[in-house]
């Protein structure tokens, strides 16, 4: 048997912004709604864990794929290896999943973006996988990928704008595209001041600018759904 990877950091559904599993949801869907997110929690813990090397990190994720491949023993991912199952039985391509294990191994060694560009590449490994995930579970058309990609990347974003002192805090890390800060004239550090400096201000104005933008090119998906 071998020794699990996953060190769960405490979190649960309820500590995140978004409904996961919803009511909404078929009762049917739901176990595979949470199979994904279960999944996708331990990752993220692996990710950013604060006492964890990089390399460890990356060991781990690896690992991680290669349970949801095939390739390693269940134990090492109890999650993972209920996702497998989860995706064997719905069809569901598990290219969203190892695209989301690319991300997290993004986040186990990159702790700055130069550009909204950079930033934009890195949600459409941690974000926009999550809404196709969701949408093919419920059998919709690939074409609903479109408008669900900028949705997903814009929820993405305000999550790092809500927890960006936290994250330069406990990881070193910051999602805030050098190019915006230096044209705002702020710096990395402005983060942990203990008050919103003018310069940051300018930096969150301008990424949720295009936050706005990202929400336009969402507009569409509500009426592109079938399964409601």
């Amino acid at each position: 048997m071998t020794d699990s990877v996953e060190t769960w950091s405490g979190k649960g559904r309820t500590d995140e912004n978004f409904p996961v599993g919803s009511a909404l949801i078929r009762p049917a869907l739901r176990p595979h709604v949470h199979a994904f997110y279960a999944f996708a929690r331990n990752a993220d813990d692996i990710a950013d864990s604060p006492v964890l090397t990089a390399p460890d990190k990356l060991r781990r994720l690896a690992l991680m794929e290669a349970v949801l491949t095939g390739k390693a023993d269940d134990d090492a991912s109890p999650s993972t290896a209920a996702l497998r199952r989860s995706l064997k039985e719905t069809m569901v391509s598990p290219q969203h999943s190892l695209d989301l294990l690319a991300a997290f191994r993004q986040d186990a060694t990159k702790r700055r973006y130069a550009t909204w560009r950079e930033l934009h590449d890195y949600c459409r490994l941690s974000a926009m996988p999550v809404g196709r995930h969701v949408l093919d579970l419920h059998g919709e058309a690939a074409a609903t990928h479109a408008a669900s990609d900028p949705l997903c990347a814009a929820l993405q974003i305000l999550n790092h704008l809500q927890d960006g002192a936290k994250d330069l805090r406990a990881l070193d890390r910051c999602y805030l595209p050098a190019d915006a800060l230096d044209a705002a004239g702020a710096r990395v550090t402005d983060l942990a001041a203990p008050r919103e400096t003018p310069a940051l201000r300018r930096v969150f104005n301008r990424l949720l600018t295009e936050v706005d933008k990202l929400h336009d090119a969402a507009a569409a998906l509500p009426g592109m759904v079938r399964d409601r």
